[in-house]
């Protein structure tokens, strides 16, 4: 246990993993703190539409990966902010390696990696918020945390100028173009496989 890992803690963006049988899932969320330092507990906030989240209610574990200012863009997008229930994120995915909970986290994009051992749940209405003790940590490296902020101005694709001929929605995950008057409410990204709520009308 390197209590280092756990300045790496901040207002940043992390990615959140879970193992559920043979399939490894993960998401990227944005809430996670730390709650006591004797012993040392932390918490994560998840959306109930994640399946993640429901990976996480069923086996009560988790790693949290601190992302860095070096995290590229497919980072981001191959994780999301969102996880479906049918994928299985760390398929043929390099630079991750495994902890002892037998949960992946990732390397090369993160600072410090944490597992979590959940100790109590709490409704939050949409979301849950998981408050765990921390069973492993470990710092990985000293590049600075990411911030929500820094990944809005620096990370993310700026968005081409709108053409006011063009009609269509965006897929704000990855920037493909749904070419319609109407995107259907069951569509899915044939690109990140993300569903209609992560697009903008054009």
């Amino acid at each position: 246990m390197d209590n280092r890992a756990m300045f790496k803690l901040g207002y940043g963006l992390y990615v959140l993993t879970a193992k559920d049988g043979s399939k490894d899932n993960g998401c990227i969320i944005n809430t996670a703190i730390q709650v006591t330092t004797t012993p040392n507990r932390i918490s994560v906030t998840v959306n109930k539409q994640n399946y993640t989240h429901d990976m996480i209610h069923k086996t009560g574990e988790f790693n949290l990966s601190v992302l860095t200012t070096e995290a590229p863009f497919d980072v981001f997008r191959h994780f999301g902010f969102q996880s479906g229930k049918n994928v299985d994120k760390f398929d043929g995915y390099e630079g991750a390696e495994r902890s002892d909970n037998g949960i992946c986290y990732l390397t090369g994009p993160a600072n410090a990696y944490l597992s979590g051992k959940v100790i109590q749940e709490l409704d939050l209405g949409t979301h849950t918020m998981f408050i765990a003790d921390v069973t492993a940590a470990e710092v990985l490296n000293d590049v600075p945390s990411v911030t929500y902020t820094y990944y809005q101005e620096n990370i993310k694709p700026k968005p081409e100028a709108k053409d006011e001929k063009k009609k269509g929605y965006r897929c704000l995950i990855c920037g493909y173009i749904y070419e319609g008057d109407e995107l259907p409410a069951d569509f899915i990204c044939p690109i990140c496989k993300h569903g209609a709520s992560d697009f903008e009308k054009l």
